[in-house]
């Protein structure tokens, strides 16, 4: 199998409602996402893409249309955690994301590869698809998600 990755950043905050420790406090991270890609090599004759599974460009500017400009330097909050959205909404126009989810790196990771999956399914009629996501909340730290199929 032949896949392609494309590495993006942004920086996010976020909290941990019930955790131990410091994470359960207001804190940020500086995410770097990893996007990889498989489908068949475009092979059309004077296309821009010839030769490619999808321009590095084309990936680049999808995910930030659809998941980094949405959350690079928003924060990120539980639908269930009131005490911070309300906190939040006395903010003027201040970048909530609300998510259905405690934003673990590993429940950002899920949500995430969601999103971009639909944002990349068989763009060009070659199988193209998202095959894997890899975030990480730190240098040390990350989550990774395979697509099952």
């Amino acid at each position: 199998m032949l896949t392609i990755t494309r590495k993006l950043e942004f920086d996010a905050g976020h909290r941990i409602p019930d955790h131990k420790s410091q994470c359960r406090n207001l804190h940020g991270h500086r995410y770097t996402l990893e996007i990889t890609l498989t489908g068949n090599i475009i092979d059309v004759e004077g296309n821009s893409d010839n030769g490619m599974i999808m321009d590095f460009s084309d990936i680049k500017a999808l995910a930030k249309e659809h998941l980094v400009d949405v959350w690079d330097h928003a924060f990120i909050v539980y639908e269930k955690d009131a005490a911070v959205r309300d906190f939040l909404a006395t903010l003027p126009n201040h970048k909530t994301v609300v998510i259905d989810r405690i934003p673990t790196v590993e429940n950002l990771a899920h949500v995430a590869f969601a999103i971009l999956k639909a944002a990349y399914k068989d763009r060009y009629g070659t199988g193209l698809h998202l095959h894997k996501l890899v975030l990480h909340e730190t240098p040390n730290c990350w989550a990774e998600i395979t697509d099952g199929v």
